[in-house]
């Protein structure tokens, strides 16, 4: 009989006093590849830290290849060849990419017995660009991390796990900042891996690349697996079921209101060299506008312009009637407007702070009072109880937890609720649903209607067709930081939304 290459028995975990995994068991072939499902909070982070080195059991046990296998460290679990792409990425912004992708081990050379080695700087970028030929990203291995956009990145990350050249690869959400384009290059890099051995888990909440790419699924709910068997005897209802513990039924609410004709937003002729030209469109109250197009489109540089985090060389923009083109960010959030940005994690969140601090972040200077701003503090505790309720944070979750110890859903929902307490006219929502759960992502869809319903209205920003055309009354498509195509909803065609974000590519390419 041949011998799993990964074989997880019994596996528990606990965290102060409260049971996170349960008797978790799978088993693992070399060149399979299991996907892990779940809703945030179900225990897949934390198995798959355990996996890979970062937490340690306290029951159960492993063995890969047949050997014991109980790493202490991510160091332990690279040695033995497993490899973690973790989520939020693991990479040094102000070093090269050759840097980061072997910082851990350089190749190295003596000039003479005499000398210490010294780094081989020809074979590190030898090296480095055989790795990112390898992955499909075609930049120089002298580049910074820190030019590159987020889907690059991510590309960097799984150069860096190969170069360790591992017998299993943990991936977590691997494709939540690539394009298109992109996440097809990914797949394609990830059967040949597994065609030539390479062992992976894959964690994704995108249910239909799972089913895509994996031979085999495991479902995980409140710590226990709930499902587990091969990828044709799962379609996309049963895993939902499985996830939430209920009858899936519909993936998007019915919108519960109508824009009204009134203006809310107006953008005229919005350029900025190099990123946007010539941008004009309007945004109604109680409209859900939808924002369309590839990476490096011009999508994240409008809606920072539009807030007021980056500059603008031409053009206007109106909020209520209001030019607001010359404000501050300070003063835009005060005229209403709210920004969740692209990466939580980055410019969304203190991690090592509180969840009552981060959610507090905007809204603290309207339970301050008097000359001395002295903060209400009752008055702003009985808020944030009432919209931790509001957003369906964790049960788990306490409000003087750090931010950091939650799932990666939950701290969506932290981000979001930091802006619902300031009350806002004008959502700018880039990737809201990036990286939650499919239960979680309903809970966000029927937020956004019942803001739209109070009048409110929405720019939103998704590389998800699918969510696009479920949520919102109108769609804009950019490519190459310019409007090429809008669609009311009757219009609404996701064929039609591909071929306008990629003719220009293709007119390039012919």
């Amino acid at each position: 009989m041949n011998v799993p290459l990964l074989q997880v028995e019994q596996i528990g975990k606990i965290f102060h006093g409260i049971p996170v995994l349960t008797d978790v068991h799978l088993q693992l072939s070399a060149g399979s590849t299991m996907g892990i499902v779940g809703e945030n909070g179900a225990g897949k982070s934390t198995l798959m830290n355990i996996i890979g080195g970062n937490l340690t059991p306290d029951s159960g046990r492993m063995q890969l290849a047949g050997d014991n296998y109980a790493p202490r460290t991510p160091r332990d679990a690279e040695s033995a060849g497993v490899a973690f792409i973790h989520q939020e990425l693991n990479l040094f912004p102000n070093l090269t990419i050759a840097d980061n992708l072997f910082l851990t081990g350089y190749p190295r050379t003596t000039l003479s017995k005499f000398m210490l080695p010294r780094i081989d700087q020809r074979q590190l970028l030898l090296q480095s660009a055989c790795l990112l030929e390898l992955v499909g990203l075609s930049v120089s291995p002298k580049q910074r991390v820190e030019t590159l956009s987020a889907g690059e990145r991510q590309l960097v990350e799984i150069a860096k796990a190969l170069q360790l050249k591992p017998r299993l690869i943990i991936l977590d959400e691997p494709t939540t900042s690539l394009s298109f384009k992109e996440r097809l290059r990914l797949f394609s890099l990830l059967d040949r891996l597994s065609n030539d051995g390479i062992a992976m888990l894959y964690i994704s909440h995108a249910l239909a690349d799972v089913r895509r790419l994996c031979d085999a699924i495991l479902v995980l709910r409140d710590g226990k697996v709930v499902g587990q068997g091969a990828v044709e005897e799962f379609n996309n209802d049963r895993l939902v079921s499985l996830m939430v513990g209920r009858e899936s039924t519909q993936q998007f609410p019915q919108r519960s209101s109508q824009p009204s004709r009134e203006i809310a937003l107006q953008v005229e002729n919005v350029s900025q060299p190099g990123t946007v030209k010539d941008i004009t469109f309007s945004l109604r109250h109680g409209e859900v506008l939808g924002l369309s197009g590839l990476m490096g489109s011009g999508r994240t540089e409008l809606a920072r312009i539009l807030f007021g985090l980056e500059p603008m060389s031409s053009g206007q923009i109106k909020l209520h009637g209001e030019h607001v083109s010359h404000l501050s960010v300070a003063r835009r959030i005060e005229k209403g407007m709210a920004m969740l940005t692209e990466s939580r994690r980055d410019d969304g969140l203190c991690m090592h702070a509180s969840v009552e601090s981060n959610m507090s972040l905007v809204v603290e200077p309207k339970f301050s009072r008097g000359p001395l701003g002295i903060l209400s503090k009752a008055r702003l505790a009985a808020e944030l109880r009432q919209m931790k309720g509001k957003i369906q944070l964790d049960r788990n979750a306490q409000l003087k937890s750090p931010v950091q110890t939650l799932s990666g859903g939950n701290q969506q929902k932290v981000v979001l609720a930091k802006w619902l307490l300031n009350q806002p006219k004008l959502f700018i929502l880039d990737e809201p649903t990036r990286g939650i759960d499919v239960g979680a992502k309903f809970e966000i869809y029927a937020l956004i209607d019942q803001l739209a319903a109070s009048g409110a209205s929405i720019l939103f920003i998704s590389s998800e067709l699918e969510e696009l055309v479920g949520v919102c009354d109108r769609i804009l498509v950019m490519r190459q930081g310019e409007l090429k195509d809008e669609l009311d909803r009757s219009e609404f065609d996701v064929d039609r939304i591909m071929h306008a974000s990629l003719q220009a590519n293709q007119e390039n390419s012919a």
